[in-house]
């Protein structure tokens, strides 16, 4: 790694940065996550419908990573980020407004653009060069782990303020009575995002020291930086594995589903089973970032495939009922344990796979085009199975179509462990 990633960066840039990567998706996924029945409840749509909204945004999302890489090799991580956060935030004060399913799809494909073209590529760049040569495990562990944080008081907030404005038993509500609470969850959401934008617009400053080569790198034509991470194999393995720890991350989506259908928990129970998982990140992400500096990161992401694998059997088998809590309890933390494990290194296995940090944008861009694809069909999947088969039976289908992308996943990394170990690019 040259010049640009060895300097010193402040401890308080990789908080911010934290903040700013999950602030910038709390609106399109996080909340439809925690709030998941009531949600469905406020729109008036289907689970095929909330699905066909994350298609849109994967479909704007999918181009928007390959050019959205080249763009963040250009241009400072502060301006695009800042950007991003502003101009989503500001669709999160439209989406308070209950718009009609057409203008959701709408709304939905421009969160694509916003938190994909402009913010991603820009984000993971901004990681690695605090990272720097040798912290790169502790660097993603911290901005994924924090990112779970961050989304837990997001959610603990939403929760909050979800039961202020609910003023009696939630059994008892209305729907009409859950709608008005929960426009006050999305208002105040989207202004603590436009809020973090302005933050990170004054203040994400990295202090990178631009080299002679690291500027004709920027600089070269975007074609010429696709074909040059295109040679490395590791880079098609990260593609794979990405493809299968992301899918199983979108799965995560369902356990508050699963709590309230399935478990019978009530809607408030439910909120809780998907905000308590998140605090599981923050401490997750930091004890696998320890380890995979002190070893490699492709092993901790073989570890979390196999731990994903068993964990989606178990659901896929149907043994999790309302009469085991404490096995479904302990089976989404373990699984949990195994999507955030994956989820924390893949792209620290950049600097394992000796990719230049000049192209990193690019890089990022390129895997991310097939390795995001989840956003696409994940949700229209996970949609028709749950709304043509019962609760029970449909869940049990959508979890053991995760344990087979969860044990090709674990292929796939078992190969990049093997080729990491070698001196070929």
């Amino acid at each position: 790694m040259n010049k640009e990633a060895t300097q010193k960066q402040p401890l308080y840039l990789i908080l911010l940065l934290i903040l700013a990567a999950e602030a910038v998706f709390i609106l399109p996924f996080v909340l439809p996550r925690i709030f998941r029945t009531t949600y469905l409840e406020s729109f008036s749509i289907t689970q095929m419908e909330i699905g066909s909204c994350g298609s849109v945004y994967g479909i704007v999302a999918l181009i928007s990573y390959l050019f959205g890489g080249p763009l963040a090799d250009r241009f400072r991580p502060n301006i695009l980020m800042s950007v991003a956060l502003i101009i989503t935030g500001l669709g999160g004060i439209y989406l308070a407004t209950y718009p009609s399913l057409y203008n959701l799809h709408v709304l939905y494909g421009f969160w694509g653009f916003t938190t994909i073209f402009l913010f991603w590529a820009a984000m993971i760049k901004a990681t690695r060069i605090w990272g720097g040569t040798n912290k790169q495990g502790i660097a993603f562990g911290f901005l994924d782990g924090g990112r779970g944080l961050v989304a837990a008081l997001f959610g603990s907030a939403g929760v909050l303020i979800f039961s202020f404005f609910i003023t009696k038993d939630i059994e008892l509500t209305s729907i009409a009575e859950r709608r008005i609470a929960f426009k006050e969850v999305i208002t105040y959401t989207s202004y603590a995002v436009i809020a973090v934008g302005i933050i990170v617009f004054f203040f994400l400053k990295l202090n990178i020291e631009k080299t002679e080569s690291s500027e004709k790198a920027a600089k070269l034509i975007t074609i010429e930086n696709f074909k040059l991470v295109m040679k490395f194999k590791a880079v098609w393995l990260l593609m794979i594995i990405i493809l299968c720890a992301y899918y199983g991350y979108k799965m995560t989506n369902l356990f508050s589903q699963y709590a309230e259908q399935v478990v019978l928990y009530n809607k408030i129970e439910a909120a809780k089973v998907g905000t308590y998982l998140l605090y599981m990140r923050p401490v997750i992400g930091v004890i696998i970032g320890l380890l995979a500096d002190r070893t490699k990161a492709s092993l901790w992401i073989i570890i979390g495939f196999l731990l994903m694998a068993l964990t989606s059997l178990i659901f896929a088998l149907g043994i999790i009922s309302d009469s085991t809590p404490l096995l479904f309890i302990m089976s989404i933390g373990t699984m949990a344990i195994g999507v955030y494990s994956a989820r924390v290194l893949y792209f620290a296995t950049l600097e394992e796979a000796k990719i230049p940090l000049a192209v990193t944008g690019t890089a990022v861009g390129f895997i991310s085009v097939v390795g995001y694809t989840p956003d696409i069909f994940t949700g229209l999947v996970n949609g028709y199975f749950l709304d043509k088969y019962n609760e029970v039976t449909g869940h049990q289908i959508t979890f053991g179509i995760m344990f087979v992308f969860a044990l090709i996943g674990f292929i796939a990394s078992y190969k990049l462990y093997k080729h990491s170990k070698s001196s070929s690019i």
